[in-house]
């Protein structure tokens, strides 16, 4: 059955194309954008009047869980919140049980995406052989089973020799390195921002310079190595800086935020909401103002969502004890959307930053709506409001800092390969 997209607006920016038309889909493609495309009988239509329809998004950072944490999110419930999300591609980090750090743990979760997934999934290597930091895993081999890009991320690689032979090995396969950067001698213990709130509220903080040391630290390893160095969950002004002085100087380099760094302060975590323990930690509104400064001049190319889903009973402990991470997969295009509301970005800003960008970044033939390209398509309704109600949320982890809140902008239907997989 084919698909037809009745009157929305089209926004696909790296074709440079917004207005208002019909998409034909046939066979899983692209076949046709025009006006008044009349309905045959082999085709189902959608009435997408007043909505927006976009290239598929996709999220460059997420944890899938699966293997060893399924408690937590498995490959079909994470793709699941996905498909919710709006997003058709997901790259998952390998900070699983085991570690994907070899082509079984690859193959293993290729093979499940394909059975049980919703959305595309591409996986994301270690670094390191567990993640630990010493050894370099067997790239080459990460590659050829199927992985994207490589990084410990939840874990930075302390040892610098170690980094930088990672972004050599890396280079020879045009793996990205993603950085989570991150020096735990300065982090110590810490388990909020260092400051003021943290101060008020007797919790251990992490500085700003945890983040801005290794984020330094890496650029200069990726203008040695000429390595393409992306740096995962940007969140401190002092990094900001550091990312657009090197592009300036032509390093290799990307960046990521997640929205929770665009609308969100250390603030938030007054009355120990253990749903606003983060790593990085949320930080104070001077370096909020400066990521999305950031994000509006492209000196961060990409919204990711760092989706990190965990048990309730974890996050009911004690503040302290409490592990790191929110989910984000179901919120983003709404926090997107303000943003938008705000004039922080503009409607094509925001879709390139979520589509049209990840895919240049993971050199992948997906965001953008060409007559022939694969049909992965959002459809988003930008006037729909709703409240975050974390036992509706598709996702297994209900950890998220943005229960109660009135959202607006919502996705109707998530298109993966020509096939609707969520219809909201």
């Amino acid at each position: 059955m084919n698909l037809l997209i009745k009157n929305g607006r089209i926004v696909d920016p790296v074709n440079h194309v917004d207005q208002v038309a019909d998409l034909l889909i046939a066979d899983g493609k692209v076949r046709q954008i025009a006006q008044e495309i009349p309905v045959t009988p082999d085709a189902e239509a959608i009435d997408a009047t007043g909505q927006w329809v976009v290239p598929g998004l996709i999220d460059v950072h997420t944890h899938l869980r699966e293997p060893g944490f399924e408690y937590k999110e498995t490959i079909r419930t994470g793709t699941m919140a996905a498909a919710a999300g709006g997003f058709t591609t997901i790259c998952c980090m390998p900070n699983t049980k085991p570690v994907n750090d070899s082509q079984a743990v690859t193959e293993f979760i290729l093979r499940k995406a394909a059975t049980e997934g919703m959305v595309n999934v591409l996986p994301v290597g270690a670094i390191t052989k567990g993640c630990q930091g010493e050894e370099i895993t067997e790239m080459g081999d990460l590659r050829e089973a199927g992985c994207i890009a490589v990084s410990d991320d939840g874990r930075p690689v302390m040892n610098s020799a170690v980094m930088r032979r990672a972004m050599e090995y890396a280079s020879m396969f045009h793996l990205p390195v993603i950085s989570h950067c991150e020096d735990t001698n300065l982090a110590e213990e810490g388990v909020m921002n260092e400051g003021r709130v943290s101060t008020e509220l007797g919790l251990r903080g992490i500085p700003n310079a945890s983040e801005d040391v290794m984020a330094a630290r890496d650029i200069e390893l990726a203008a040695l190595t000429n390595a393409h160095l992306h740096i995962a969950h940007v969140s401190t002004q002092g990094s900001v800086e550091l990312i657009r002085r090197a592009k300036e100087e032509g390093i290799r380099v990307t960046a990521e935020t997640c929205p929770h760094y665009l609308v969100l302060t250390d603030e938030a975590v007054t009355g120990y909401n253990t749903n606003t323990k983060i790593k990085p930690p949320l930080r104070t509104l001077k370096d909020v103002e400066a990521v999305r400064k950031g994000l509006r001049e492209g000196v961060i190319d990409v919204i990711a969502t760092d989706h990190a889903p965990h048990a309730q009973v974890e996050k009911e402990m004690e503040f302290d004890s409490a592990p790191f991470g929110i989910t984000g997969l179901e919120t983003a295009v709404a926090i997107a959307l303000q943003l938008v509301d705000e004039g922080v970005l503009t409607v094509n800003e925001m879709v390139l930053k979520m589509s049209g960008k990840p895919a240049k970044l993971l050199n992948i033939d997906r965001g953008h709506l060409s007559v022939g390209a694969v049909a992965d398509i959002t459809v988003i309704d930008p006037r729909a409001t709703w409240v975050v109600d974390p036992p509706q949320l598709k996702s297994r982890g209900k950890n998220t800092p943005f229960e109660g809140w009135k959202m607006k902008g919502r996705v109707t239907h998530t298109i993966v390969g020509g096939k609707v997989v969520y219809k909201g």
